[in-house]
């Protein structure tokens, strides 16, 4: 038998997982390089950098309410029976530029949105008010902060708004136009050649010859690639001509970054696309034949200049579905993105049969009827166009299952999405190390960090809503960290999970100008302090201080905290603290060293402490979840860590430590 007659033998099938592993062990799949566009063209691009606020949002103080702003320590124990009266010394509009001084006992009448006067710290309502001339008379005190809006409380100059790998749409720009920033860098998108092969196939809008069929895999294909972010690069129909085929495969390699070709991938006589494959090596091909059906002839190819070229089925279901299991992942990290990929639970409406030791894939169409998704399995191999009509996703049956029955229980992974939510959520403490092991995780895990606090993590684990909290509480009576809180709230759904230790202390300017030594220095008059956000573990430890130095002075804390000039200027992050102290609006504040560190500012140590991770029982089990466990105790992390100036990581990091009863 001739070469060209000769049929291709599947020697070696492979699970998608081990096929990917192939891949991704041959080929350094990365990011593409980077380029700069304007936030105008920037919906479903990817940052290459991390974001960070190079102003405060909102950019001053300013008032929330109509009234009067004021000290509020001249309003303390103002009530209905004991009015308090200041003495109105000016009125604030939206938009004022030039404002006046409140000193004690004073008042400024403020309109809501306008710019809150030096010297006042809270906005007195109206309601409780009553003016005769510059006499203003109040019948309800105000704590400091109420009724403003602090400048950075929603944005802190120098704080992480945007990370890395972020897909910008409608709310990440309206972040980056909050900010100012009009330009962002980004990851250039992959360029992906698109080949349908086939004599019968023939373009949408031409007219059909005897045998004919218009040709679909080009459309469906590049829409796919569109929706992961990357570039479709069309060359059009390829005949089953062994040196077209060729040419067009080299053409294909120089324009685009990734090759996909459809049809001619089978062991029929006809099909070449095998050999042409096998030829732009080496290595050239490196899989035919995955273990699943339909798509067991699926080829995958390596070009000598370590490009891929992928050969899907025929079929343009079948072609789908091979897309969305071997290229999505692909195409996913030349993005620096996740694979979005949305599955819903259904019960099946017909008993679906297994494929005999490789994994069936059925196209579904999901019917709601009112108490639960019913999926109706659809043809995959018949050829059916109708089938991608009415396909909504498809399942998977297991190699070592026979059939699923109706009313069983199915996994359906859609072909479209609408919204892609996280399958992290990583609510708690601020931590570097945390910016550290994001990225590493694997491409399926999309992981939201929200930034609440110890207490806020906390609580957001005991009601169920986060998958893992970052905490770093100290015990008052016994200066243990964490456990004694998971048992005094009782936090019985949960595990401590040990995390590792960081070194905290005062951030100070470089030089330390102020001549800082320690907390006791925060008292002075000529000390200004940032402080972090209540319910931060930074913000115990600052208050755990405070108490120790009222109890040597005998007062009372909250007298001793009137003392410590802006105790109530508060941010949400460590590097919020640092980016507040090196911009010269603060002489000290507490944080970690490794803040310091990137900015260049000096560090007075105060000691180290237990930053550790509370999850849920339940979440366990969740991949999302193992795959962030595996990263805490993996050596890449640790070697990560380490570079991090005041991180140490201990022997039993990622181990239980503590289990709710």
């Amino acid at each position: 038998m001739s070469e060209a007659g000769k049929r291709i033998i599947f020697h070696e099938l492979l699970t998608p997982e081990e096929a990917l592993n192939k891949i991704f062990s041959t080929v350094k799949i990365e990011p593409l390089g980077t380029e700069v566009v304007s936030i105008e063209e920037s919906y479903g691009r990817v940052l290459a950098k991390d974001v960070y606020s190079r102003i405060d949002v909102p950019p001053f103080d300013r008032a929330t309410m109509d009234g009067f702003a004021v000290r509020a320590e001249d309003t303390f124990g103002a009530d209905e029976l004991n009015p308090i009266k200041l003495r109105v010394v000016g009125n604030v509009e939206t938009g004022a530029e030039e404002l006046p001084q409140v000193n004690s006992g004073e008042a400024v009448e403020i309109a809501t949105g306008a710019p809150m006067p030096p010297g006042a710290n809270a906005v007195v309502m109206v309601e409780y008010t009553k003016r005769s001339g510059d006499e203003l008379v109040i019948y309800r005190s105000v704590t400091p902060g109420e009724n403003v809006m602090s400048a950075g409380s929603d944005v802190m100059m120098g704080e992480l708004i945007l990370r890395r790998c972020t897909v910008i749409r409608e709310r990440e720009v309206g972040l980056l136009a909050a900010v100012g920033i009009d330009k962002v860098e980004v990851f250039r998108r992959p360029r992906v050649a698109v080949i349908s092969t086939g004599n019968e196939l023939v373009s949408p809008g031409k007219e059909l010859g005897r045998g004919k069929i218009y040709d679909i895999n080009t459309y469906t294909i590049a829409h796919a690639v569109r929706s992961m972010g990357a570039e479709p690069v069309i060359m059009g129909i390829v005949r089953d001509d062994i040196n077209e085929m060729r040419s067009a495969v080299d053409r294909a390699l120089s324009m685009g970054d990734l090759v996909l070709l459809s049809g001619g991938t089978s062991a029929g006589l006809a099909d070449l696309t095998y050999r042409v494959l096998d030829e732009i090596g080496p290595p050239g091909i490196i899989i035919h034949g995955l273990k699943v059906k339909p798509g067991k002839p699926t080829v995958v190819a390596v070009s000598r200049d370590g490009k891929l070229v992928i050969g899907l089925p025929g079929y343009p279901s079948s072609a789908l579905m091979i897309f969305n299991i071997i290229v999505k992942p692909i195409l996913a990290k030349m993005l620096c993105t996740g694979v979005d990929e949305v599955r819903i639970k259904a019960r099946l409406a017909i008993r679906a049969d297994g494929a005999k030791g490789r994994r069936a894939l059925y196209p579904v169409s999901l019917v709601d009827t009112g108490h639960g998704v019913v999926a109706y399995p659809l043809p995959a191999e018949s050829g059916a166009i109708s089938t991608l009509a009415f396909a909504d996703g498809y399942i998977a049956i297991p190699e070592t299952v026979e059939y699923l029955d109706s009313g069983d229980e199915v996994e359906v992974a859609l072909f479209t999405h609408q919204y892609m939510p996280a399958n992290l959520y990583i609510i708690g403490s601020h931590d570097l190390g945390l910016d550290v092991l994001i990225p590493m995780l694997p491409g399926f895990v999309r992981a939201r960090v929200i930034n609440v606090g110890s207490m806020g993590g906390l609580y957001a684990v005991k009601r169920g809503e986060a998958d893992v909290a970052g905490l770093h509480l100290v015990d008052e009576e016994t200066g243990q960290y964490n456990i004694p809180y998971m048992i005094k709230y009782n936090v019985n759904n949960a595990v401590l999970i040990r995390g590792y230790f960081r070194e905290q202390g005062l951030i100070v300017p470089r030089g330390n100008p102020k001549n800082i030594r320690g907390i006791e220095d925060l008292l002075r008059g000529d000390v200004r302090i940032v402080n972090r956000n209540k319910g931060a573990g930074t913000r115990f430890l600052l208050d755990l201080k405070l108490k120790e130095i009222a109890a040597k002075m005998g007062v009372k804390f909250e007298e001793l905290v009137r003392k410590v000039n802006g105790y109530y200027y508060e941010v949400k992050t460590h590097t919020a603290v640092a980016a507040a102290v090196a911009q010269g609006k603060a002489d000290a504040g507490v944080g970690i060293r490794a803040a310091a560190a990137m900015y260049g500012l000096d560090f007075i140590p105060l000691g180290w402490e237990s930053y550790d991770f509370a999850i849920p029982i339940d979440r366990l089990e969740k991949d999302s979840v193992k795959a962030f466990l595996n990263m805490l105790k993996s050596d890449e992390f640790r070697n990560a860590l380490s570079k991090l100036p005041g991180y140490r990581v201990s022997d039993d990091i990622g181990t239980i430590i503590w289990k709710g009863q």
